[in-house]
């Protein structure tokens, strides 16, 4: 897995070229569920410590996926609050955390997931360039479309739920979670 994500990032910087201007802009150090964020911190070092995002770490954890997240990356990860796992129909994260649902956990949370840093300003820069939206890949395997206007970023999956960029540009030591409302599924 290692090797393909690599591959991946590669192909996605690649591919995200030189980037410039946009309307929504970087924090430093940024406080996400109420704990501080801190850039020489990996992924999932600031996240664990955010009260907002106790069940995406739940889930990354049964996913398998704190290694990954902890490595070298870059990975943009695009986070969904626990409101917006409770936002899911009643039942739906407590089956997805069962040891025999983890193949589709780690599908869905790997849709979250963009093998790159991806800055806020960079996907402004990417919709503009594209004429008003961009679709990128993620490590699960989703398309993800990007828009951005009136300085806020959404992010909609292949099934039409979108998401709205509530805390953009939390930098990590491995890469920037971008926190989101709502929760992105694989095409079904």
């Amino acid at each position: 897995m290692t090797l393909s994500l690599r591959a991946l990032s590669v192909a996605t910087v690649l591919a995200f070229g030189s980037l410039s201007g946009a309307a929504v802009y970087a924090q430093e150090n940024p406080e996400v569920g109420g704990a501080a964020m801190y850039a020489d911190k990996n992924i999932v070092e600031n996240a664990v410590n955010s009260a907002d995002h106790t069940t995406l770490v739940a889930a990354v954890k049964a996913a398998g996926l704190v290694e990954t997240l902890s490595g070298e990356g870059p990975f943009t990860v695009l986070a969904p609050t626990n409101a917006a796992f409770d936002a899911l129909p009643a039942g739906t994260v407590d089956t997805l955390l069962m040891p025999e649902n983890k193949d589709q956990l780690t599908k869905i949370l790997t849709c979250h997931v963009i093998p790159a840093k991806a800055l806020s300003t960079d996907i402004v820069s990417m919709v503009e360039a594209d004429g008003g939206e961009h679709v990128v890949d993620t490590v699960g395997g989703c398309k993800l479309t990007l828009k951005a206007a009136d300085g806020k970023v959404t992010v909609t999956d292949e099934n039409g739920t979108t998401a709205n960029v509530t805390i953009a540009d939390v930098i990590q030591s491995n890469g920037v979670i971008h926190v989101i409302d709502a929760v992105l599924t694989p095409k079904m």
